[in-house]
């Protein structure tokens, strides 16, 4: 096919008059031409898929790498001018067989079967600040009251993170996931978190415990340095997303009373619940990127080794061809295949952790608090579009 027409400049991200749809622009490509063109913004031309069957197609594929020196961001970033080299223990920036070599060290933590065995210590969280909340009263910010404590408390707690410790964590998170933060802030943040996870793996390389992070120190097999690069992945993932899904989700529950109400008429909507939620709002509205591992056609396309292209997660999840009346929020919904896990190898090895910590915390909100409502119109509530993970800043709720 002739690649004639205007390449698009730059991710879309600003959505639309709903705060929960993706950006418009997306809606039209992936009717219009579900494989784009698209400047990079290092000025690199490379690709924008927004098709679903596309999207899932190429995360699957064999010709898809996600080596780190072949990436580009598809948004401006604070790092994306500092590339330095891949960091060791890196698993997300890697193909197999190094992919490989790290994941199967975790994928037995976020198995079905150990994560279900959670469930009653990610409840016990839920319920505590859930509690703190109901106590305090209302108005109050369910992101600082409840989303943020929860997430990082659980990711925490998982990895072996003292409790003293968890705040400079998640500041340093805070400050590598905002497009506003320096190059030298975001630097320093990710710095600051393999610093704290370094000294970490000392103490239990002395002291052993039996967390996943204890684990894999007693396992020997992996270098300090591999061990801090590990911990600081799943610290942010584990933490930004589920935050920002709790939240968001919320808020989306919120604005349609009509959901919250079914969920609070009926707990046993919450496994549906989530799986909707995380397809209508797509809180990794960044989408994946990955780039063509070597010269190959696709759809009449030609990529040329080396070529960028970012997946629009978003925009395949709201894609008619996944299910019908896809921008209508339905948590009675039957579940569909929705990507906002991934597809592939690199599928988020921790989803199934992800799931059950929303499916407790959107059941007990609906539970405890059936009056839950907005505190501040919908439209004044202020969400991060310049983010990689979509949210809200605050999310001003009573009841």
């Amino acid at each position: 096919m002739s690649e004639t027409v205007r390449p698009v400049d730059g991710l879309p991200m600003t959505r639309g008059t709903c705060p929960f749809d993706p950006a418009p622009e997306l809606a039209e490509l992936r009717e219009e031409q579900p494989v784009a063109r698209m400047v990079f913004p290092d000025g690199h031309l490379g690709w924008l898929v927004t098709g679903y069957d596309e999207v899932r197609r190429l995360l699957a594929g064999r010709g898809m790498s996600s080596r780190g020196d072949l990436l580009r961001t598809p948004i401006p970033l604070p790092m994306a001018g500092n590339r330095t080299d891949l960091a060791p223990g890196m698993f997300t920036a890697m193909d197999p067989p190094e992919h490989t070599h790290y994941r199967r060290r975790l994928t037995a933590w976020f198995s079905a079967r150990r994560t279900r065995t959670m469930e009653p210590r990610l409840t016990e969280h839920v319920e505590l600040y859930l509690g703190r909340m109901i106590e305090e009263g209302g108005p109050t910010d369910l992101v600082a009251a409840f989303a943020e404590p929860v997430a990082g408390l659980v990711i925490c707690e998982l990895l072996g993170v003292p409790a003293d410790r968890r705040d400079v964590f998640v500041k340093g998170i805070k400050a590598l996931l905002t497009v506003h933060s320096s190059a030298e802030e975001a630097i320093a943040g990710w710095q600051n978190v393999g610093g704290q996870l370094m000294e970490l793996i000392r103490t239990k390389r002395e002291e052993p415990t039996d967390d996943l992070l204890g684990t894999l120190v007693a396992d020997g097999d992996l270098s300090d340095e591999e061990l801090a690069t590990i911990g600081s992945v799943l610290l942010v993932g584990g933490y930004d997303t589920s935050k920002n899904m709790i939240a968001l989700g919320t808020f989306a529950l919120l604005a349609h009373p009509d959901q919250y109400a079914a969920l609070a008429a009926d707990p046993g909507l919450g496994a549906g619940a989530v799986e909707e939620l995380l397809r209508y709002v797509t809180v990794m509205h960044a989408g994946s990127i990955r780039a063509a591992g070597a010269d190959m056609d696709f759809d009449g396309h030609h990529f040329t080794e080396g070529d960028a292209v970012s997946l629009s997660l978003a925009a395949a999840n709201r894609d008619p061809a996944l299910c019908d009346d896809p921008d209508r929020l339905d948590i009675t919904r039957p579940p569909v295949a929705h990507l906002s896990f991934g597809y592939g190898i690199h599928q988020c090895v921790g989803q199934q952790l992800a799931r059950l910590e929303l499916r407790i915390a959107f059941e007990a909100l609906a539970r405890r608090l059936p009056g839950l409502r907005l505190a501040t119109p919908a439209d004044q509530i202020r969400t991060t579009p310049e983010s990689i993970i979509y949210g809200v800043h605050e999310l001003p709720v009573t009841w």
